[in-house]
Parts: C-alpha cells; sequence; structure tokens
C-alpha cells in the first residue's frame, strides 16, 4: 500500500497539535515507536505511551499551541519538516509558572513511516529561545 508520507506529516501536526486529538496520538505513533530529542534527561520516549506524557505536558504549559508546517521534504519512508509554534505560556506545564507570555519557537523534525505510522522520530527545536522567551525580561520592560 502507497501512503502519501508529506500528508501524514501535515495531519500529525494539525491533529495531534493544533486540534488537540490525543486519541491521534494511538492512530499514528506505533506501539513499537521511538522519539528522539523530547524528553529532559536526553532518554528517547518509546511508544505512545511515553510521547503522550512528553505532550501533555508541553500542551499544559502552552494550551493554545499552533503549529505551522513550514515545509515538508519526502523520500521513501522518511519525511524532513521545519516548523513555527507559537503560542501563549498559560499553564505552568513547562516546569515555570505561566507567564501569560506569547512564545514563538522554530524548530526541525524527521519523522521515518512504516505501514502509515510513524515508527521513529528525531526533533530539534530552540528550547533555549523558548526558555528566554519565558524568563527573561518582560517584553514591555526591554528598551532598545
Amino acid at each position: 500500500m502507497a501512503f502519501d508520507y508529506k500528508a501524514l506529516t501535515r495531519r500529525w501536526f494539525e491533529e495531534v497539535w493544533n486540534k488537540g486529538r490525543e486519541s491521534v496520538i494511538d492512530e499514528m505513533f506505533r506501539a513499537d515507536g521511538i522519539a528522539h530529542g523530547l524528553a529532559e534527561d536526553g532518554h528517547d520516549l518509546p511508544g505512545p505511551s511515553e510521547f503522550r506524557k512528553f505532550y501533555r505536558q508541553f500542551r499544559s504549559g502552552i494550551p493554545d499551541i499552533r503549529i505551522t508546517v513550514d515545509e515538508v521534504i519526502a523520500e521513501g519512508n522518511t519525511t524532513a519538516l521545519r516548523f513555527t509554534a507559537v503560542g501563549t505560556h498559560s499553564g505552568d506545564g513547562l516546569g515555570i509558572k505561566a507567564t501569560n507570555r506569547r512564545v514563538r519557537v522554530s524548530g526541525m523534525c524527521m519523522l521515518r513511516w512504516k505501514d502509515g505510522m510513524i515508527v521513529e522520530g528525531w526533533n530539534e527545536f530552540d528550547a533555549a529561545g523558548l526558555m528566554r522567551q519565558l524568563t527573561g525580561p518582560s517584553p514591555a520592560k526591554v528598551r532598545a
């Protein structure tokens, strides 16, 4: 069976992240899948249940997150994408008391697919930039 991996990639971000449909994680992330680059301690996140922990924590910190897939490239069963995430830090899920600041973060991801499901994902995003936006001086107090 042939799959449109670009469309599946866009669906993942639209359904899981933008629409907050957590149930889609089980539809699109294989039970034996692995997510790299998301755990605080550097370990991999094996399977949907471990990914879901990260997902819940991140969404509880930025519940209105909106991820725009800026570009997707596909080769074989692998997709690579650039994305931009924006939202309001209105929850405490990121380990920092809610600041109610708007944040913007860019990142890249590579996804390997099998049978129409994610079997492995490599994730890189500007986590340091995100933390600077949350813990730095209030934008209203920054002077030129």
